[in-house]
């Protein structure tokens, strides 16, 4: 474990291991950039035009974690986590906020892909693959496409955190 109680990708790992690791590593980083937030500080936007907030954030990894975990890898046919009649599949990918959306919901929800999308992955290979966009995908490359996601988005979130209180660090 690090100082703020993530959990420390091991240096010396296997592959699966170590892939495993680094994804939760930003996973813990971006829920770390939320604790102790009020739904009113986690809605507000960073600067604009940007209506970036870190609720809608938590809820695009939501809806990543679904789309890759779920619906490319496995093929199941789920609907967005924040879809809808008047919000159809891909419509944001989670970051516009409903009137209701709060915090505390888009992190129950987000930590529910998470722990579906672990599940699924200990049941495969990183050599297991799907079709996607004409060809093949592998567990693999879905891991450091995720890794390569939650980097950008925890990157995101230090800045977001850092314009509602003030706190930084990773």
């Amino acid at each position: 474990m690090t100082h703020t109680g993530r959990p420390m990708p091991p240096l010396d790992a296997d592959e699966r291991t170590g892939l495993e690791s680094w994804l939760d590593f930003y996973r813990a980083t971006v829920a770390l950039k939320c604790e102790g937030l009020t739904d009113e500080q986690a809605r507000s936007a960073s600067v604009p035009p940007s209506s970036l907030t870190l609720t809608g954030l938590v809820r695009h990894l939501a809806e990543v974690e679904r789309n890759w975990f779920r619906r490319v890898l496995t093929g199941e046919d789920v609907p967005p986590v924040y879809g809808g009649p008047d919000r159809p599949e891909g419509h944001d990918g989670g970051f516009d906020l409903t009137p209701d959306a709060g915090l505390a919901g888009a992190l129950a929800a987000w930590q529910e892909e998470i722990a579906v999308s672990r599940a699924v992955c200990a049941e495969r290979s990183l050599e297991d693959s799907a079709p996607f966009m004409g060809a093949e995908v592998n567990l693999r490359w879905i891991h450091h496409h995720m890794i390569g996601e939650y980097a950008r988005h925890s990157g995101h979130a230090d800045l977001l955190r850092e314009r509602i209180d003030g706190s930084t660090g990773v």
